[in-house]
C-alpha cells in the first residue's frame, strides 16, 4: 500500500473512529515523534563523544556554580 492510500485509509478510521480510537491514534503519533527526537538527541549524543566533546564531572559542578552566582 503506498503512503497516499494508507493516509486515506488512517482519515477514514479516523473520521468513523470514536473517542476511545481517536485519542489512541494521537497518543501513538505523539509517542512515536517523540520517539524521534530521543532518538536524534542520543545520536547527536554519541557524536559528540566520538569526537571528544566532553566535559569531566567537575566541569559540569564549575558550570553550575558560575550560573548560581
Amino acid at each position: 500500500m503506498s503512503t497516499l492510500e494508507l493516509k486515506k485509509e488512517l482519515h477514514k478510521y479516523i473520521d468513523q473512529g470514536d473517542k476511545r480510537l481517536v485519542k489512541f491514534i494521537y497518543d501513538k503519533i505523539k509517542d512515536y515523534h517523540l520517539q524521534l527526537k530521543e532518538d536524534k538527541m542520543i545520536a547527536e549524543g554519541e557524536e559528540d563523544i566520538k569526537a571528544g566533546r566532553l566535559h569531566t564531572q567537575q566541569e559540569i559542578k564549575d558550570f553550575i556554580d558560575n550560573w548560581k552566582a
